[in-house]
């Protein structure tokens, strides 16, 4: 018997057990969430099964010539299998392969949409705005927006939640208020809405009442440029509500056609999940969230989001954070979009780095320089059943004593890879310039990689100084 059959067969063999139990208590089946080949002995691949309750367990396989697995007798590791299973759905993907006869959990979207929402809240920001009454009369008073957050990290002081920025921002607020007089959050499955209250604050305006399940919030800081914020709340005060709660966890990877699941607060209708796939990774769309229209780097998604979903989680089919809901085509329920996972991740680390410094927003390094992608292809990797498009970023211009000029850099110049205190970076898209720079800070060593015309060259080492910084708009 070939290893592709007796894995199939061990695979289920393990399932069967759990599945009878199903029908007797449904609380108590567990299914495959991956397996994964963790070492070999010998002959032998040792493979580790994880279960939809956090369980393991492993099983062996035996290869070679004594298993008479692999092609004259040498071994045959899963990408062998896959390799094979292509030979008779050559337009399967890896996660094909893994489902169709790994046997994956046929259930995992909702195990990690629920999963997903461990991690999920809504949020309310209050806002001080001048409104009309009639054509002739204005007044003003409280005004409350609604939107979603993610729990970024869980500190024994602080919960970290991740929001958009224009959830925080009212660009038609009076001028001392476009960042929020209040912030309340609710968990998923504890969740309330603000009620007025008919009394008023000492300037005169509405009081609402936001019940026992609010977790008040403060402003930790954010960036506008980047649609960004970060929100903190007592850690003891989120545990009091659930102390189940999860922090997300990134992922390593999106690419188009991967699921996406989304939690937010339609219509503030309360969380609520939906499904779709990336349809393009990377792309820039126009939004002017102060009035002024700016590019803003976004993920394309199918997934349905609506007003107030604003800020919510976009998973992948293992609950991994893959983005951060912000925008709508508004004529096309099919369009809308997502931050992508590197400016989300880089950006908080950022905000959340300088805050420590006082600040209430985030720095990044101004290199200097312009570029343009060139030779753009999409490349498929048939192993990983995606692929990604790649592009040469040549060096267009450079301004005189800038950050790129003094790593040695010209015009015409290809940038490779940028190398930050030993660990590289590589380029294979302008998006990941940006990336980048978001990492870099005071002191910091840096150099760059690029093709000459001649050849591929280090360029000088630069160390960052703290003039080389600006803040985040």
């Amino acid at each position: 018997m070939n290893a592709l059959k007796r894995i199939a067969l061990l695979i289920l063999c393990l399932i069967m057990p759990f599945s009878l139990v199903a029908c007797e208590n449904n609380e108590d089946a567990r299914s495959i969430v991956s397996i994964e080949k963790t070492s070999s002995v010998g002959l032998k691949d040792i493979y580790a099964i994880t279960y939809t309750d956090g369980t393991t367990s492993t099983f062996e396989i035996t290869n070679g010539a004594s298993g008479l697995d692999g092609e004259d007798g040498k071994d045959l590791d899963i990408n062998d299998l896959f390799n094979k299973y292509l030979q008779s759905h050559p337009t399967a993907t890896y996660e094909d392969f893994l489902r169709e006869v790994v046997v994956v959990n046929p259930n995992l979207n909702s195990v990690s949409a629920n999963k997903a929402l461990l991690s999920s809240a809504k949020i309310y920001t209050e806002f001080t705005v001048n409104y009309m009454i009639n054509p002739f009369q204005t007044a003003t008073d409280t005004s409350i927006s609604c939107g979603s957050a993610v729990i970024y990290k869980i500190e024994n002081d602080y919960t970290y939640f991740i929001t958009n920025y224009h959830v925080v921002y009212n660009h038609s607020a009076l001028e001392s208020d476009k960042l929020p007089k209040r912030i309340n959050l609710y968990l998923y499955g504890s969740e309330s809405a603000p009620i007025k209250t008919g009394e008023v604050d000492s300037d005169g305006y509405s009081l609402y009442d936001y019940g026992s399940y609010a977790l008040s919030g403060e402003y930790v800081g954010g960036s506008l440029t980047y649609d960004i914020a970060l929100i903190k709340v007592p850690t003891s005060e989120v545990l009091s509500i659930n102390d189940k709660v999860s922090a997300v966890t990134f992922a390593d990877e999106y690419y188009v056609g991967q699921t996406a699941i989304a939690v937010g607060n339609p219509e503030d209708e309360g969380l609520s999940v939906t499904q779709g796939i990336i349809s393009i990774d990377d792309e820039y769309i126009s939004l002017a969230l102060d009035g002024t229209a700016r590019a803003y780097r976004s993920m394309r998604i199918d997934t349905a989001i609506y007003s107030g979903s604003s800020g919510g989680g976009l998973f992948n089919s293992k609950g991994e954070l893959i983005g951060i809901t912000n925008a709508g085509d508004g004529t096309d329920q099919n369009v809308n979009y997502a931050i992508p996972l590197p400016v989300v991740k880089g950006v908080v680390q950022n905000i959340e780095y300088y805050a420590m410094q006082g600040l209430k927003s985030g720095k990044r390094i101004t290199l200097g320089v312009t570029v343009i992608g060139k030779n753009a292809k999409y490349i498929y990797d048939a192993t990983l059943g995606y692929g990604k498009v790649k592009e040469e970023l040549e060096v267009n211009t450079i301004t005189s004593g800038s950050i790129i000029e003094k790593l040695g850099l010209s015009s015409g110049n290809i940038l490779k890879s940028f190398t930050k205190n030993g660990n590289v970076y590589n380029l294979n898209r302008s998006f990941d310039i940006g990336d980048f720079l978001l990492t870099v800070k005071s002191g910091d060593i840096i150099t760059a990689t690029f093709f000459n015309g001649t050849e591929t060259v280090t360029g000088n080492a630069y160390t960052v100084l703290e003039s080389d910084l600006t803040v985040l708009a």
